[in-house]
């Protein structure tokens, strides 16, 4: 569908603390007493320790349910001059918050295939899809001409340059109305987190209908999101990739480190064992 709207152009690469010491009035009482403590904050350190398990990585299908507190809005890659902005197969950007984000994109085996694109979708004569009117796409490149021409099928990748808890856009594909979407998210260490597949649709409506696909954890450990599509509205039924767009990259940071979580546990737990061994201090005097 895209591919539609243009048949002739040039393309260019652009780029210890101790208790006082008491003479205790009985040494079996103080060691009853003793072990008593040790005992209690025992059993505080099992009652409040943070169960340790693998993070759980989870489907977000809605922009506003994944939470983000950042973005990129390609835009930022510079003024478009219509129809499409060529853009180097690999590249970075900053979101708006400052974190680095970088995009690849192999390079197409198909002759013809433009390099990657961007692109404003607007309304006829522009390029109309099915994101928001105004939004600007990033695509992974094209056959011009008419349809079928599958493209770039990529996958393409976003790499963040500090592992955030949860990220998504929205995705459509060229000359398919019905594929099937697929994002898998991987750590720091190129382990896989997850991945998930969902139906998509494309069309030229500007109605802002593109199918969203993110995914949220609930610890920041997501480094790596690869998007790519199927043409089909099944895995079962897809057998061939196709070029695919996405708009705005949504991004959410906001998890506690596992570090200050443990930091706040071991905080609360020297405050009561003072408390407790104050206690026990005023119980030796005492007799």
């Amino acid at each position: 569908m895209i591919c539609e709207k243009v048949q002739h152009f040039k393309v260019q690469l652009i780029q210890s603390d101790r208790l006082p010491e008491f003479v205790p009035t009985a040494k079996k009482n103080r060691s009853l007493k003793t072990s008593a403590a040790g005992t209690a904050i025992g059993t505080l350190l099992i009652l409040l320790a943070a169960p340790v398990q693998a993070a759980n990585l989870t489907f977000v299908s809605d922009r506003a349910a994944l939470g983000g507190s950042d973005r990129v809005d390609w835009s930022i890659l510079g003024p478009v001059q219509p129809p499409f902005k060529v853009l180097p197969n690999s590249f970075s950007v900053t979101s708006e918050q400052g974190l680095g984000v970088n995009v690849s994109i192999p390079q197409a085996a198909t002759p013809g295939v433009t390099p990657p694109l961007l692109f404003q979708t607007l309304p006829s004569p522009g390029i109309p899809t099915n994101f928001a009117s105004g939004d600007f796409i990033l695509l992974t490149g094209l056959i011009p001409g008419p349809p079928p021409a599958v493209g770039n099928p990529g996958p393409l990748t976003i790499t963040f340059d500090r592992p955030v808890a949860a990220a998504g856009t929205q995705i459509a594909v060229d000359d398919t109305f019905l594929f099937t979407a697929l994002i898998s998210a991987f750590d720091s260490n190129n382990n896989l987190l997850g991945s998930f597949s969902t139906q998509g649709t494309s069309s030229l409506a500007l109605d802002n209908s593109a199918q969203f696909l993110g995914v949220r954890s609930d610890a920041a450990n997501i480094s790596r999101l690869v998007y790519s599509s199927l043409d089909g509205d099944s895995l079962r039924d897809s057998f061939a990739s196709r070029a695919l767009g996405i708009n705005s990259l949504s991004i959410a940071e906001a998890v506690p480190e596992p570090s200050s979580i443990a930091a706040t546990i071991v905080a609360g737990l020297g405050l009561l064992a003072v408390k407790i061994k104050k206690r026990l201090a005023k119980g030796f005097l005492q007799g």
